[in-house]
């Protein structure tokens, strides 16, 4: 017992602060497989509860910000945390505590998935605390992988509907917090799903896949959190973006074919 619990805290860890999802299709739950699909292990902040099916969220429960903060600072003080993935917040107390804990580590890569709504269409975030984000929490991570409903949400633009209106929106959200932005074409047309990799500076990088037919849930998830593994493992921003389109894009082969 000795000698496992001795690899386990050698093993780098990454923190999860999320949200449950009871139906397994999103959340906590695909985060954790994705961790571990590379061989590295998870901690926990939850940061809400939610009783939901695949197909409409029934209910859910905030936990209060000051547990959420005592969650990321245990699980600091336990493992050997090398990156930090971000996902449902909630509340603008709930940005104001993670962002307190983050603080203290400017060093740590973290990446920001900014749930805004579930698929169903239930608002996940509260509306007054979308300022909150971009300004108290966006600065201090390494990616932000907005989706293009939530881009025109973030901006406070319409939805983009061609890869140049994306990149204009993904360009002016890049600059604002001066964070490095990924955004994701999943919600796009067309026979390729395009993602733009946007740095506050430099030029756009796109990661091209072929569109599949079939619909998954916690697609997002998976590709912040996949990101969030690889820089755990060292890799760069573009290596990591990368690696995690690629390795979604496999998870969708195979469960389409199930």
């Amino acid at each position: 017992m000795a000698g496992g619990y001795g690899a386990m805290a050698m093993t780098p860890h990454v923190l999860i602060v999320a949200g449950s999802d009871s139906s397994g299709g999103a959340g906590i739950a695909r985060d954790i497989e994705t961790v571990s699909a590379f061989g590295l292990r998870s901690c926990l902040a939850v940061t809400a509860v939610t009783a939901q099916t695949h197909a409409t969220v029934e209910h859910i429960e905030q936990m209060p910000p000051q547990l959420i903060a005592a969650q990321m600072r245990a699980a600091f003080a336990a493992n050997p945390v090398a990156a930090v993935k971000i996902g449902m917040l909630g509340t603008a107390a709930a940005i104001q505590a993670v962002g307190s804990v983050l603080a203290d580590d400017r060093q740590m890569p973290v990446v920001l998935d900014p749930v805004l709504a579930s698929t169903s269409g239930r608002l996940l975030l509260a509306v007054d605390a979308i300022d909150a984000l971009c300004r108290d929490l966006m600065p201090a991570c390494r990616l932000v992988t907005p989706n293009l409903v939530e881009l025109a949400a973030l901006t406070r633009s319409v939805l983009a509907l061609d890869e140049e209106a994306a990149c204009r929106q993904g360009k002016q959200l890049s600059s604002t917090v001066g964070t490095t932005v990924l955004v994701k074409g999943g919600h796009a047309r067309g026979p390729q799903a395009v993602d733009l990799l946007l740095p506050p500076d430099g030029p756009a990088v796109r990661f091209e896949a072929a569109r599949l037919k079939h619909r998954m849930r916690g697609t997002g998830c998976m590709l912040s959190t996949a990101v969030a593994t690889f820089l755990a493992l060292g890799a760069s921003l573009e290596e990591s973006v990368r690696g995690a389109k690629q390795y979604v894009f496999e998870r969708f082969v195979r469960e389409g074919a199930q």
